[in-house]
Formats: structure tokens, sequence, C-alpha cells
């Protein structure tokens, strides 16, 4: 697979700040690939570099061959879908779609045939004469998409371009983004602070914390075998047990809440818990039970009804051992904690 992107030991320091701390990576031509991590952990700076809209301190940036460091945003075969959309609101949906082709001296007729197949494409054929303020923020979001594609990039850049709709239209807007990449064959680079996101688009993912990549995986390879604490908790939940609590040797172990079983009673089982049920929370397809177990508190995720087991009662928690993951001790790390 050709490299798209590669990253070598990229940095970018604000004052005292690192907010992208030597971070190196490739993302292979067609990929979707997304970068994810909360607020501040270096992802959309990170971004910004790719794109040409901040100067890398140290590195390098490399584009389908080509050393991009020091090329300004326009001479780079990239286009950025931001999450304002970023639309003008005193042109038409059409002309907003065939801006860039305008500035590129692109005759009237081609530009408007251009513009209307991307509007097909996105679904919007026959809104060509609204307004930005016409439309919904899906409709919106759509119109940024064939605007920024128009232009045919080898390279689209999108920075949390779902992050101000509903959810309902979020998950949709998804599965239409996904299927809109694969149809083109375009490389995607996705930034998001939203685990659920990044997992149902993606090839692969890296997750950032403090301005490095904390793990760089498939998103099922982030979920079944996380590495630290900090990606077993910000990418879905998990349990982060202590090995002297479950018999597993020193260590912290990530058990997710779905591969734990819960029963009334203490019952003698290998690879148990007993404790005291604090809480129920019914969330209709399953059921969220919450275990104080030796000061700690433990998940269980199941599909069992919510008024079965009575709060303060005496129940067992129990798991096969191969649903276990050990993870890395980074006891010494600065790097910062997510919470379930």
């Amino acid at each position: 697979m050709q490299t798209a992107v590669q990253l070598n030991n990229l940095s970018c320091v604000f004052g005292s700040v690192r907010a992208v701390d030597g971070v190196s990576l490739e993302i292979g031509t067609g990929e979707f690939f997304s970068m994810l991590g909360p607020s501040g952990s270096g992802k959309t700076t990170c971004l910004r570099l790719i794109g040409g809209f901040e100067v890398p301190t140290g590195g390098y940036i490399v584009l389908f061959g080509q050393d991009a460091a020091k090329l300004p945003p326009y001479a780079r075969d990239v286009n950025t879908v931001f999450q304002d959309y970023a639309l003008f609101p005193h042109m038409n949906v059409l002309d907003n779609v065939a801006y860039a082709l305008m500035v590129r001296g692109v005759a009237r007729s081609e530009r408007y045939r251009r513009a209307g197949e991307m509007l097909e494409l996105v679904k919007l054929a026959g809104l060509e004469k609204r307004r930005p303020a016409q439309l919904s923020g899906g409709q919106r979001q759509r119109v940024a998409l064939a605007r920024a594609l128009i232009n045919r990039p080898k390279l689209l850049l999108l920075d949390e371009p779902l992050g101000a709709l509903d959810l309902k239209l979020r998950e949709e807007m998804q599965i239409e983004l996904k299927a809109l990449q694969r149809s083109l064959g375009i490389t995607f680079v996705y930034v998001t602070h939203d685990q659920s996101e990044a997992l149902s688009m993606s090839d692969r993912v890296a997750v950032f914390n403090y301005g490095k990549i904390e793990q760089l995986d498939t998103p099922k390879g982030l979920y079944e075998y996380p590495r630290t604490e900090f990606v077993a908790r910000f990418v879905g939940s998990a349990n982060v047990l202590e090995g002297r609590l479950i018999s597993q040797g020193v260590g912290q172990f990530a058990l997710r809440p779905e591969r734990v079983r819960i029963t009334v009673g203490s019952e003698p089982k290998a690879n148990h818990l007993v404790g005291r049920l604090l809480d129920v929370h019914y969330l209709g397809s399953q059921t969220r039970y919450e275990v104080e177990v030796e000061g700690a508190r433990v998940t269980a995720l199941t599909t069992s009804d919510a008024t079965a087991l009575p709060i303060g009662s005496t129940v067992t928690l129990s798991w096969d051992a191969a649903s276990l993951r050990r993870l890395e001790d980074t006891t010494n790390s600065p790097r910062q904690k997510a919470s379930v």
C-alpha cells in the first residue's frame, strides 16, 4: 500500500506546551484513519500540521512522497472540512460548492456541472438555490463535504465534522461518510473525541494523550487489546483491576464490563470477586451494575432484567480468564487518565 502521509518525530510547541510531542506514523493511500483523544491531547494540532495551518517545531511531514513541512496549505493536495463548516452565508449551495473551481478559473458551465455532480453524490440534488441558513445541520455538513471534494484532493482532513449534530443524525452521517470514502477511494484523516465514531468508521485509529500516540491499532485491536490504562478506559469502558485483587500477579489488568457475569450471593468460582451491589442502571437492551469490591468499583454490563438483583445484596462477579488484558506499567508517566 502506497503511503499517503508520513510523520517522523513530528513536534509542535506553543510556549511551554508540547501540543504534539514526537509523533511518528504512516497513513496508507485510501485509508480511513482517525485521530482520537480528549481535548488538549494533540490530535487537532497534528491535523493542522498535516494541512499546513501550523508550522512544526521539529520533525518532518511527507505527503505522497513529497516533503511538505514548509509547503503552504494551498500548495498541498489536501482539503479540510471543519466543525463549523465555514460556508459562505451570502452564496447559495451551488455557488458554495463551485467556489474553489471559480478561484481556479474553471469556466462557469464546467464548474456548475461538476458542482451538480458533487451535490448528487452527497444527496443534495434539488437544493442548489438554497442558502446555508435554510439548511439543516446535516445538509450544511454535506455541502461542506461537497465543496472540499470538488477539487478531487488526494487527502481529506476532517476536524470533528459531526460534532454539532444530534446523536441520531451523527450516527446516520457516520454511515454515509464511510460509504462516501469507500466509493471515492480518497484518504480520509478524521479527528474526533468520540470513540464510537472512531471505532465505527476507521480502518485504523491513533489514540492521542498529552501530545503522544498512546496506541495505534485497528478498532478491534484497540478495544480487545488495550495496552495502557488510558486506552482501556477511553476506548469504551473498562474495569482496571489490580493483580493483587484477582490473584493474577503484580500489575494492572483490563476487563470489559460486558465480559463480567453477575449472580446473587457468594459463590466459590474461578476468576471471581464477591462484593456489594451499589447501583443498577437500566439502559434498554442492557443493564449496568455497579459493585463495590474491597473499596473499588467494578462494573458489569448484561442483558439481564434490571429488577432481578436488589441493590445492597451480595453478588459474585466472574469472567473467563481469557477476557483479562494485562496493561503496560505507566506509573511514571505524566499522561492523563480518562474516566470510565
